[in-house]
């Protein structure tokens, strides 16, 4: 098994320090995976446009392009877009969780880190990936409430396409990473049910006990940012959850 992982799953591994991208190295390939280690920005984006990799680690201070950046332009790139991104570093506050969140990545891990948390995230991860390649990105979704397309959902302001993977608010689209896009999902799924955070961390995570509380909030704040004048149409109900407008 562990053969076939590593012809099929390369990782690719953006990090300065020396000793910490050879534990990576060594801790992913025992686990059967591909990896290949870069220590600057902007290779790794040079790199990524041109090989196909299963996903990335990347820390955030690097010389030249820092992570954040690179998470970014990787987002932006027809060619990585959809690829999966870790977020591992040093940078601990919770404000940097919110940007490397808002910014693309689907999981983030302050350093010190443990090897096999590292791992099950990362695993985590592709079953996320797994799932959304087999099942669209929002299975959740079975009562439309006003279709204008094949597909389309329709609640107020708010328009979702889960074949599309696109949103739309008052017709201007609106990007979001894939987290948020099934938090979304799932909420306009059951319009004016109240979801709690472990229902929805059950939904967008598999149950994947490696994913915090907390990232529900921030995945939250992310959502309102982006919809902006319409950032009301998800409620927080104060000691339960979260919940979208009814049309």
């Amino acid at each position: 098994m562990t053969q076939i992982q590593s012809t099929k799953q390369h990782i690719l591994v953006v990090e300065d320090e020396t000793d910490i991208c050879e534990l990576l190295q060594y801790v992913l390939e025992r686990e059967g995976f591909q990896v290949t280690c870069v220590n600057n920005g902007m290779e790794a984006l040079e790199l990524a446009g041109n090989k196909a990799f299963t996903l990335a680690v990347l820390d955030i201070m690097l010389p030249g392009m820092d992570g954040l950046t690179l998470c970014r332009k990787l987002r932006e790139n027809q060619a990585t877009r959809r690829m999966p991104i870790v977020m591992l570093t040093a940078r601990s506050e919770e404000s940097d969780v919110v940007v490397g969140l808002e910014v693309g990545a689907d999981d983030y891990l302050t350093k010190p880190f443990s090897p096999k948390e590292l791992v099950a995230r990362i695993r985590a991860v592709l079953r996320r990936v797994n799932d959304r390649d087999a099942d669209g990105p929002a299975a959740t979704l079975t009562k439309p409430v006003q279709a204008q397309d094949p597909g389309m959902v329709t609640l107020g302001q708010v328009a979702i396409d889960p074949t599309r993977h696109t949103v739309k608010v008052r017709d201007v689209a609106v990007q979001l990473t894939l987290a948020e896009f099934k938090l979304l999902a799932l909420l306009m799924s059951r319009p004016g049910r109240v979801f709690s955070r472990d229902q929805i961390l059950e939904q967008i995570s598999g149950s994947d006990v490696y994913v915090i509380d907390r990232n529900v909030d921030v995945h939250i704040r992310a959502i309102r940012k982006k919809f902006g004048d319409d950032a009301e149409f998800i409620q927080t109900v104060r000691g339960v959850g979260y919940k979208c407008l009814e049309a």
